[in-house]
């Protein structure tokens, strides 16, 4: 599926087709949550406030644990 970036009032946006919304179970008014993927492109997701403290948590052990991880990925 293709869209255009296209200027919307004073912001830049894209015009999610209504398939596409469907696909995505997503109505007007819900946040999406954007992963960056190793390739350069980007995942489109529900956002889901569950998964973004469950992250939040995540970052907060691999902060803390920096130096173990680093062993261990050796």
């Amino acid at each position: 599926m293709k869209l255009e970036v296209k200027k919307i009032g004073n912001s830049t946006g894209l015009i999610l087709p209504k398939e596409l919304m469907a696909k995505l179970n997503l109505s007007q008014g819900q946040w999406l949550h954007v992963t960056e993927m190793p390739d350069g492109g980007v995942r489109l997701t529900p956002y889901d406030p569950e998964f973004d403290r469950a992250m939040a948590l995540v970052d907060v052990i691999m902060d803390e644990y920096k130096d173990t991880l680093r062993t261990l990925a050796q």
